[in-house]
């Protein structure tokens, strides 16, 4: 059974890295094995579950996936507010910046 890791050296021993490949996993790591660089993706993920999947219950796997496409595309990059973009939407922050550029 695989678990998350919770030093970044379990994350990069050979150990775990041959378990992953041979579960065809490729892992998502800095060079230096700093397993804290997917942060984003791990704070999208939280967003993702407590703001719309929790509390639904999808029909199938087309289902689920045009909710969840629905939602990343739509609402938390068009209109949900961050806290990292000066509380805008992280489209409308980007479109800032390279006016800005």
């Amino acid at each position: 059974m695989l678990r998350r890791p919770v030093e970044s050296a379990q994350y990069s021993s050979l150990s775990f890295q041959a378990k992953l490949q041979k579960e065809g996993i490729t892992p998502s790591m800095s060079r230096a094995g700093n397993c804290w660089d997917n942060a984003v993706v791990e704070r999208f993920f939280c967003a993702l579950k407590g703001e719309r999947i929790r509390d639904r219950a999808y029909r199938n796997h087309a289902e689920a996936k045009a909710d969840i496409t629905d939602y990343a595309l739509f609402f938390y990059n068009h209109r949900r507010l961050h806290s990292a973009t000066q509380d805008m939407p992280p489209a409308e922050y980007e479109a800032l910046k390279s006016r800005s550029a």
